[in-house]
């Protein structure tokens, strides 16, 4: 299984690497779009045919983890005259994202509606979905595949925790919007929470991402070492990362 960040800035673009969350899973069979916020269509043409997607996952509504499938959009009917794309993605985001096409998707996309809880086969993977805190439903999933396990947390405040899909994955990609002197919205996780989330799931690697911009990233690894105890990797555009 192999881990490719096609976005990682929080909420709005940054200015250095600049898109929002995204992020590319491949295993021998399966290469899954995990969120499509602004700017990883673009990012994601650097590193696979859009042709050869299995599927995408969107984890909620917020345009930073889903602003891009307009974009998907216009290339799969115009560009590749495909139809049946399998989407997966919080019951009712078809219709709240359909309003900027007039309702009519025009038979592109698949939808595939998913709760907390539910599981879905995409190629070779298991995919696994769990309601996260954070204001719209949003869902963190598991991707299990090439014997291997991700969890992406997708956005969540700290009364959520990766050990809901069970102890000992093998990379927890976490949200990491703020720092510990910023912990107070509960709707977002410090580098400190994620840290200690990931330690409590028993996982074997943590990955940061969604920094808000502006940020010293460095502290926020350092912050998200010493909760998880040992060195934790930073998202950043265009990584990959075998897992």
């Amino acid at each position: 299984m192999e881990l490719t960040v096609l976005g990682c800035s929080g909420s709005y673009g940054a200015p250095a690497g600049g898109a929002c969350s995204g992020y590319l899973v491949r295993t021998a069979g399966a290469t899954l779009w995990l969120d499509c916020g602004n700017g990883t269509l673009a990012n994601l043409a650097r590193h696979a045919v859009v042709d050869d997607l299995t599927a995408l996952v969107i984890t909620h509504w917020h345009p930073d983890h889903c602003a891009d499938i307009y974009g998907l959009h216009v290339l799969l009917k115009y560009g590749l005259e495909r139809t049946g794309f399998p989407v997966y993605a919080p019951e009712g985001l078809e219709g709240r994202l359909g309003t900027l096409v007039d309702g009519d998707w025009g038979g592109v996309f698949d939808w595939t509606a998913v709760g907390d809880g539910d599981a879905v086969t995409a190629g070779d993977c298991g995919l696994r979905f769990s309601r996260t805190v954070h204001p719209p439903p949003t869902m963190a999933v598991e991707v299990a595949g090439d014997g291997k396990r991700l969890v992406y947390t997708a956005d969540t405040g700290a009364d959520w925790s990766p050990e809901a899909f069970g102890a000992g994955a093998d990379l927890v990609l976490s949200e990491a919007t703020f720092q510990r002197d910023n912990e107070s919205s509960g709707l977002h996780l410090s580098a400190r929470q994620a840290g200690d989330a990931a330690r409590a799931a028993g996982a074997r690697r943590l990955m940061l991402t969604h920094l808000w911009p502006g940020l010293d990233p460095t502290a926020s690894v350092v912050e998200g070492s010493e909760a998880f105890g040992r060195e934790v990797l930073l998202a950043a555009p265009h990584q990959r990362t075998r897992i």
